[in-house]
């Protein structure tokens, strides 16, 4: 008797007409293979299932018998509508390249050690985790409904140079209009007070990117006082601790950065007169080296 021709998952795929990332991930979740040291290996219930290993061109993988009854279930018809960043670069009119450190910056997503691996803020704005099923790489996958999130549009003008007129919630910031950023730090930023100027000074010389009243990625009207992309932290100091009206803000914002779990350092004007042996120490929490 003739042995039954055997082809690759990705084959499989193609010959039922099935997404590979789809068959690869069924196959995983009825336990048929899983992944070790980022290639997928067969499970016993996979190898009692018909699965082989074979060898190609790109080495060992895993292949199946080619009338293997592939056990697929349907996509529901409410499912949402999953975007790359391919899909999103091409809505944004930019490259998927640009669409991923846009993403990054938000928070969105980090850096693996290859490919994009979605955070804790991502999966809230409903991305999934995926994987390209023969290199293995890692990326993220997107509801429709992130196209209008106003955090990453704003962000992609920012990147584009795209002049935005000032909206009602930006001139109800009292705080940022009553006080003018008239401190220019080393590195031309103008900034509120000296202590910000301070602080400034400190993230330039220490050579750390950032950035001054970056707007956090969320729905809220809100922004920090330093933003560090590495790490994704932000830095806010306080002061004005006599103020009732400032004490208010103070505390609305702290639990902004409870809310969405937002990696926050906090200094006040003791610390600022002590950043040499502050900072450093709470950036590293972070996987901010300084220096």
């Amino acid at each position: 008797m003739t042995e039954e021709k055997r082809v690759s998952t990705t084959q499989l795929a193609k010959l039922r007409g099935i997404p590979q990332d789809q068959l690869f991930t069924q196959l995983s979740s009825q336990g048929l293979i899983e992944k070790k040291d980022d290639k997928w290996t067969l499970t016993d219930a996979g190898v009692k299932a018909g699965g082989v290993y074979q060898t190609g061109k790109y080495g060992q993988y895993v292949a199946w018998p080619e009338s293997f009854d592939v056990h697929v279930q349907p996509a529901k018809a409410d499912a949402p509508k999953m975007l790359t960043a391919t899909a999103l670069g091409q809505h944004f009119e930019v490259s998927a390249t640009k669409i991923n450190y846009i993403l990054s910056e938000l928070g969105w997503i980090q850096k693996g050690l290859k490919g994009w691996l979605v955070t804790d803020q991502g999966k809230k704005m409903g991305a999934e985790q995926g994987e390209d099923s023969r290199s293995g790489i890692p990326y993220a996958r997107w509801p429709e409904k992130i196209l209008k999130i106003r955090a990453l549009k704003d962000s992609v003008d920012n990147m584009k140079g795209v002049d935005k007129p000032k909206t009602d919630s930006d001139k109800m910031d009292s705080f940022r209009h009553k006080f003018e950023a008239t401190h220019r730090a080393t590195d031309g930023h103008f900034v509120r007070s000296k202590a910000e100027m301070l602080i400034d000074n400190w993230l330039y010389m220490a050579e750390i990117v950032h950035a001054y009243e970056r707007k956090l990625p969320i729905e809220e009207e809100m922004y920090c006082d330093f933003y560090i992309p590495t790490g994704k932290v932000y830095i806010e100091y306080w002061g004005y601790d006599n103020d009732e009206k400032y004490l208010a803000r103070k505390q609305e914002k702290q639990a902004i950065y409870q809310k969405y779990n937002f990696n926050l350092i906090e200094l006040t004007d003791q610390d600022v007169l002590n950043l040499d042996d502050i900072l450093p120490r709470l950036l590293l929490k972070f996987g901010v080296q300084a220096y």
